[in-house]
């Protein structure tokens, strides 16, 4: 109990020091409203948010809706998203998840993890983060980001996405659930790197389990 009690501290600690740093955590990806919203995530699957954010901008402004997103095509869409990795999969999974939104769903995006992992191109982890930043739902959204500093930190000690999803949502304190996985996310692709973790400038790195720590 006395070990559960001072993991339980340490990580109320993690988190009272990345919401200091960064008290009002969003996405880095550009939208207008739902639905672009959910394209945007979509793209950025094996992507960059910057490099989406430089192909989206144009693309919003003449499809912003799944009924525009039809009208303009396949073919015009890989166009517009030529800049981004895979585009042809991802094209083909926006018209996808379109169609379905227009023929299912009345034109608009369900609200539940089940119903919006039926569509192309969403999978958990796209439909949490959807459903975080959409809806305000505290859920948790594994990347390779969060996956990487919340096994560095030791929030968890987990193999797969699936098993850190659950692990953390079992671990943080509700609290800190709405923006949990922003502040791991902004903190994996900024401060904790995947080569080269710049731990001299981390907030958390005296309650960090990493042992490779870059201190120079």
């Amino acid at each position: 109990m006395l070990v559960d009690n001072m993991k339980k501290a340490k990580i109320d600690q993690i988190f009272e020091r990345l919401a200091a740093d960064n008290p009002n955590p969003v996405t880095e990806l550009v939208f207008t409203n739902e639905y672009t919203l959910l394209v945007a995530i979509v793209l950025s699957a094996q992507a960059t948010d910057a490099g989406v954010n430089k192909a989206t901008p144009a693309l919003f402004a003449v499809a912003d809706t799944p009924q525009k997103m039809l009208a303009l095509g396949e073919a015009k869409l890989k166009n517009y998203i030529k800049t981004i990795g895979l585009f042809n999969a991802k094209a083909a999974n926006v018209i996808g998840l379109s169609h379905i939104l227009v023929n299912d769903f009345n034109g608009t995006i369900p609200h539940t993890r089940e119903e919006l992992q039926t569509l192309p191109g969403v999978g958990r982890k796209t439909a949490n983060v959807w459903l975080n930043c959409a809806l305000g739902q505290a859920t948790m959204a594994v990347d390779t980001h969060v996956f990487r500093v919340a096994n560095r930190l030791g929030l968890c000690h987990t193999k797969t996405p699936d098993a850190t999803e659950l692990a953390l949502v079992k671990a943080i304190p509700a609290k800190w659930m709405l923006h949990a996985h922003h502040w791991l996310i902004l903190h994996g692709r900024y401060t904790c790197k995947a080569r080269k973790p710049e731990c001299y400038r981390c907030v958390v790195v005296d309650l960090c389990e990493f042992k490779d720590k870059n201190l120079a």
